[in-house]
């Protein structure tokens, strides 16, 4: 399964995108126009995270998944869209698709995290979105998570330490750190967070991708 880093909160997961966040994130090199996918999901509606969704969605035909409000208002402005709630599934192509809570703000709906699977795959992906720890990352956990995406900038999600708590409920094979780095306000050091967090940890270039 290829995953690219696209800075931030963003990834690219074979043909699903998340939280595109790229024109307006200043450590980020990678357009919008060079990215290529059908599903694009989005945890919330904060700048930093819908980021160029829209544009990307319109050029490539790509299917918006997000909560209710935000698919209605895809919808509005011309993009296919499927729309969902806490703890619904619904299956986009080749994925699974589980939304899940995440703890943060939003100005419409509510924020959410994702859990993916790839039916080719088979590997069970929990991307966090922006949020602080919550000890029902432990039901999370349940669901058999290979790959856990989890915030570890501070400030406006868990910091590392949180974020090495949250490891312990979920129980992943392997951590992703992201949202950290992009702005002086979470700069903080991904080494810190590998360094002692009790499973595997990739951390990412920007742009990189990588066979996991």
């Amino acid at each position: 399964m290829i995953v690219r880093y696209l800075g931030h909160s963003a990834f690219l997961i074979e043909d699903l995108l998340l939280d595109p966040f790229l024109s307006g994130n200043p450590t980020c090199k990678i357009t919008p126009d060079e990215v290529n996918c059908n599903i694009i999901c989005l945890t919330h509606d904060h700048d930093d995270h819908i980021g160029d969704a829209f544009e990307i969605g319109k050029r490539n035909n790509a299917v918006i998944v997000a909560i209710h409000e935000i698919a209605k208002y895809a919808s509005s402005r011309g993009l296919k869209t499927e729309g969902m709630n806490i703890g619904g599934t619904i299956t986009v192509g080749e994925w699974d698709i589980k939304m899940v809570e995440a703890l943060h703000s939003s100005g419409m709906g509510h924020p959410a995290g994702f859990i993916l699977k790839h039916r080719k795959f088979g590997r069970t992906i929990y991307h966090a979105g922006d949020t602080g720890l919550f000890s029902d990352m432990r039901l999370i956990g349940d669901e058999g998570i290979d790959i856990a995406m989890l915030p570890i900038g501070d400030r406006y999600t868990m910091g590392i330490r949180d974020a090495l708590r949250a490891v312990d409920l979920i129980r992943p094979k392997l951590v992703i750190p992201m949202h950290y780095g992009s702005f002086p306000a979470i700069s903080v050091n991904p080494e810190d967070f590998r360094q002692d967090c009790p499973v595997e940890v990739e951390i990412f270039k920007i742009g990189e991708e990588k066979d996991l």
